[in-house]
């Protein structure tokens, strides 16, 4: 293309629309970029899919849409030459880079790569890894920018409703069969009581100028639910997860609720401003469909609500209006 018809084109997105009406979002969607995770020996270089949208003024009629994967490769290029290998940095740097470069009144941006996360098995203590998700988010305009760090994990939550079915079954058994009520009690405290299982997902978002390792965000997201899973169980490993499982039911809204409590425990300095959302889905074993849970809001809201301090409706909010400030 020559230098005459790419003004050509400059000018046309540029121009007016036909209808002058804003637009929420424009830009593209399920870019794969190769993005390096990490410093030092704990850098990995992992596939991630980019997602970057502007807020369209109602004077313009569009975005330079074939600029952005030329505003991707400098941005990816400034990450690593700054040494700063988090998703959200590079969030951050592609949203910034675009607000400058595109003179957009606001661009936000979705990072979501697959990370290999190490561990080991629970008894047998044998290596293992997990693949997880991280997240950045970011939103960059002339007033500045805000950025999230997330993570996505899979666990396992055994129900507490149908648990306490068959226990009430047990006890009707056991009282059949002559035991005395208090020995029942003795009983059901050593036996695991059976349950359905389900495999769960949870999600865990921070936004904060505060650094925040992300492993402990997953570490937080698996411990909101009844038990880790592993890729890797020997039998030992395995009976422990699942007595684990059973010891600790918990519903969808017990997963959120525990991940949002842990995260205001582990980072007692977050600002009143700053947000957190947690989502929980679980996957059925007994149903033909899927249950979830969520709970989104700033820092403040939460420890007003945990505290007693809120009065009249309960105000969530949302991710979209925290990145815009």
């Amino acid at each position: 293309m020559t230098d005459h018809s790419r003004e050509l084109l400059d000018d046309l997105q540029a121009s007016m629309p036909e209808v002058a009406l804003g637009l929420s979002r424009a830009g593209v969607t399920g870019v794969q970029k190769a993005v390096r995770i990490g410093r030092g020996a704990r850098e990995k270089l992992i596939a991630a899919t980019i997602d970057c949208t502007v807020d369209l003024d109602p004077s313009q009629k569009g975005v330079h849409m074939s600029r952005f994967p030329e505003l991707f490769e400098e941005a990816v290029e400034g990450v690593v030459e700054d040494e700063a290998f988090l998703v959200e940095d590079l969030a951050e740097h592609v949203a910034s880079r675009i607000v400058e470069r595109q003179h957009a009144l606001v661009a936000e941006v979705h990072i979501r790569a697959r990370y290999p996360y190490a561990r080991t098995t629970p008894v047998t203590g044998l290596a293992t890894q997990e693949m997880v998700s991280l997240i950045g988010i970011a939103a960059a305009s002339q007033r500045g920018v805000r950025r999230v760090v997330g993570v996505q994990a899979v666990g396992i939550n055994a129900c507490p409703c149908a648990q306490g079915l068959v226990r009430g079954r047990a006890v009707e058994r056991l009282l059949e069969a002559g035991f005395e009520p208090t020995d029942i009690e003795r009983i059901l405290e050593l036996v695991p009581i059976a349950t359905h299982n389900q495999r769960g997902q949870g999600t865990l978002y921070l936004g904060t100028s505060v650094r925040v390792d992300a492993e402990r965000l997953v570490e937080l997201v698996e411990a909101s639910m009844s038990s880790p899973i592993y890729e890797l169980l020997k039998r030992p490993d395995e009976l422990y997860v699942v007595e684990q499982a059973h010891l600790h039911p918990r519903f969808v809204e017990d997963s959120v609720r525990v991940a949002l409590k842990s995260v205001l425990d582990e980072f007692p300095g977050l600002d009143d401003g700053d947000f957190v959302l947690s989502q929980q889905v679980n996957f059925e074993t007994i149903h033909a469909h899927e249950v979830v849970a969520e709970r989104y809001g700033t820092v403040g809201e939460l420890r007003r609500e945990l505290a007693g301090d809120a009065h009249g409706p309960l105000k969530h909010t949302e991710l979209r209006d925290w990145l815009r400030g």
